[in-house]
């Protein structure tokens, strides 16, 4: 069984019954007997380990070419795993464009707590080994960010990390093991909010860790297990299934992003619109070689006399909503919301303006999203021209 899509819809067997079910079934038992005293089990206490989950984290290893898979309770949970294996004293190279609750995280615990970090663009390779100290034990980044869309290449950020003897980990949220599977390519350790493209129907909180060594996997088993932040098995179901459908989900997201980009493009509204997945851009450049795709989240600036709150307030068929990732369209204003916990002079020197719009594309009919874009530019514009004759005219 070598094909993704087959993988994607019947992952790997953990021979948990003999019922003949298709699917593994949820199972809800916190605890599991023994034969006797003496008796070896395979499963004893829920928080160790569960029939559901591990189908689910035995299917994420084997889409992503590792050894061993965990399932957390959410994104932050597997992110802060993955951090957790360092210890006081040492020092990680993170991305200066960073998701804002990773963000958090590192600031207002890790450091706390002994880890130093330093932000650098992974775009700038030469800065990037220069920002490697003697206690550096790994480099966090994603290869394509969030809101802005800049693509690093994990093959060079991966050279330049075993020349050091330290970690690559990379968050694969946006790209999925559909697009990017970034252990061929040279990372140790891959996170994913399963939350995102690999639920796909907004319904299920989730995270995931990828290792490409069991010996890394030990050490992310043993914080999953002491801290117990597992995933619940009717959550690692609804992510199971969700997963079935990845590839198609993200070959429509795909499409229909296509299309709304290029209908943007037509307007005069549109000050610029990131997405790799345009050509003759040096992201483009690098995501051509090093993906199958560009996925399914774009953005975009409105011109400085477009309102763009009023833009996002008209729409109708795209939900004002953070996240990203499912069935359904999401619009969002980044500096307002999905990144307002960053520090505003951070935010703006990041390039993430009040004029910055972020679309997550659904799969709805692409024609019905054309349609919603169109009619709140149209509300956005005549809204400013209304404004604009009060001020001049009292």
């Amino acid at each position: 069984m070598t094909g993704f899509n087959t993988k994607l819809i019947h992952g790997q067997n953990v021979n948990d019954n003999q019922t003949g079910a298709v699917n593994v079934p949820v199972y809800n038992s916190s605890t599991y007997a023994y034969p006797d005293v003496n008796g070896k089990v395979r499963w004893d206490y829920a928080r160790s380990g569960n029939p559901t989950r591990e189908y689910l984290e035995k299917q994420i290893a084997l889409l992503e070419h590792g050894a061993n898979g965990f399932a957390f309770a959410s994104g932050m949970a597997a992110i802060h795993a993955a951090f957790a294996i360092f210890k006081n004293g040492d020092h990680v190279l993170i991305g200066d464009q960073i998701y804002g609750g990773t963000y958090r995280l590192i600031n207002d615990y890790f450091k706390t707590r002994g880890l130093s970090f330093t932000a650098v663009n992974t775009q700038d390779l030469e800065a990037v080994e220069a920002a490697i100290q003697p206690n550096t034990k790994a480099i966090y980044f994603e290869p394509i960010t969030n809101p802005l869309l800049e693509v690093t290449s994990v093959k060079a950020i991966a050279q330049i990390a075993k020349r050091h003897n330290i970690l690559t980990i990379v968050d694969n949220t946006f790209l999925t093991p559909y697009l990017q599977q970034p252990l061929d390519i040279g990372a140790d350790i891959v996170v994913h909010s399963a939350t995102k493209y690999l639920g796909g129907h907004s319904d299920v909180i989730a995270g995931l860790v990828v290792t490409k060594t069991e010996e890394l996997g030990k050490q992310i088993y043993f914080i999953q297990n002491a801290l117990g932040g597992v995933l619940s098995p009717e959550n690692a179901n609804l992510v199971r299934r969700g997963i079935q459908t990845l590839s198609v989900r993200m070959d429509r997201q795909q499409e229909n992003a296509a299309k709304l980009i290029e209908f943007l493009s037509s307007r005069e509204e549109v000050a610029k619109i990131y997405y790799p997945g345009i050509e003759g851009s040096k992201d483009h450049v690098v995501a051509a070689a090093e993906c199958d795709g560009f996925g399914g989240v774009f953005s975009f600036e409105l011109r400085d006399d477009v309102n763009a709150a009023t833009f996002i307030n008209s729409l109708q068929l795209i939900r004002l909503a953070v996240s990203l990732g499912a069935v359904e369209s999401l619009a969002e204003l980044p500096y307002e919301m999905s990144h307002a916990e960053l520090p505003p002079e951070e935010r703006l020197a990041a390039g993430i303006t009040p004029q910055l719009i972020r679309i997550s594309v659904g799969i709805e009919d692409a024609d019905d999203l054309i349609n919603d874009l169109e009619q709140a530019l149209t509300t956005a514009i005549r809204s400013n021209k209304v404004h604009i004759l009060k001020q001049n005219f009292g």
